[in-house]
């Protein structure tokens, strides 16, 4: 196994999704099998696929994955999409991931959601590195048919390389309460629970999330907007999913300075580091660690608390959390 994560260790990635992180190499590739013309500059199609420095929010940010997302449509480009970037993370050193997708986005070329989550699980088999696969349910307006449709499909390949439904896109727009629906169906599947809450909107996003029995809160990081709420988070020993690039790209927070990790651990909340989007946010995870490391100074002892309480709060068999432990 390749170790480039020097003294940092950026191994583990629970928060990473996979059309934001579609490589720009990968991308001429996965257009070259569609015949989808993509700008000849390098720095223009870079431009496409990542935010600048004068993003605005979160909608902003989103508007990064029209492109990579209608990449995704064919079986060919699923796989290879998949397997370049796990590929990717082993050369960087990770030893596990847990990669995320929306199957309905991948729909508009004929496949089934059955079909992409199927192909993408492949690739996956292949890869140099073990992975959990997050099936993403989305926000919005007409969402809830496909969603529900995403969650039957969470179900039949739950065990088998599947391990969650998440529920992703314009908090702000979309309430988390919109979709108890779809949490109840989760509930009843038996299919385990992450929500995207406390980014766009505020603490009582992540109350909702934490209520419709999230097990796991993507960013979370305006939990501390109310006390109520981190008393919960703490007590259920719920972890949220930090992704720090991420949250500075969106305008949460105009400085690494002003992240709140020391806040949410001094305050006994469980935390992980992770990336979200690698190629949007222009990112790794081993920079994410460093940033983390330097700007808040952690000691030998947090840094391991933290890769501890990632390690736990991953969804990989006891066999793989056994040989992650440092």
């Amino acid at each position: 196994m390749p170790n480039t994560t020097s003294s940092y260790p950026a191994w583990i990635d629970l928060h990473l999704h996979l059309d934001g992180s579609i490589s720009v190499k990968t991308a001429r590739k996965l257009a070259g099998m569609q015949g989808i013309a993509l700008p000849v500059s390098t720095d223009e199609l870079r431009r496409r696929m990542s935010v600048m420095t004068n993003c605005q929010n979160l909608n902003e940010y989103l508007e990064r994955f029209q492109l990579p997302c209608s990449l995704l449509t064919i079986r060919e480009a699923l796989y290879l999409c998949t397997y370049e970037l796990l590929d990717e993370l082993y050369e960087q050193g990770l030893r596990y991931a847990e990669v995320r997708f929306a199957p309905q986005k991948s729909c508009a070329g004929g496949l089934t959601q059955y079909d992409a989550v199927e192909i993408v699980l492949r690739a996956i088999m292949d890869a140099p590195i073990p992975c959990g696969l997050i099936l993403s349910m989305m926000r919005g307006d007409d969402c809830h048919a496909q969603n529900m449709e995403t969650v039957e499909v969470a179900r039949q390949f739950y065990g088998n390389g599947v391990v969650a439904v998440d529920l992703a896109g314009a908090e702000a727009l979309f309430p988390t309460h919109m979709f108890n629906g779809e949490f109840a169906v989760v509930r009843r599947a038996g299919v385990p629970l992450i929500v995207h809450a406390g980014e766009a909107s505020g603490a009582d996003s992540v109350r909702e999330a934490i209520m419709a029995g999230a097990v796991r809160i993507g960013h979370g990081v305006r939990s501390l907007e109310d006390p109520e709420v981190v008393r919960m988070l703490v007590e259920r020993q719920i972890i949220l999913e930090l992704c720090p690039t991420s949250n500075l790209n969106t305008c949460i927070f105009r400085s690494y300075d002003e992240y709140p990790l020391r806040q949410l651990m001094d305050a006994g909340v469980r935390v992980c580091i992770n990336t979200d989007n690698m190629t949007v946010s222009n990112t790794t995870l081993r920079q994410e660690w460093q940033q983390m490391i330097e700007t808040f100074h952690l000691t030998d002892e947090e840094v391991q608390r933290i890769v501890r309480d990632t390690i736990d709060a991953s969804f990989a068999p006891e066999q793989i959390k056994l040989s992650l432990y440092p």
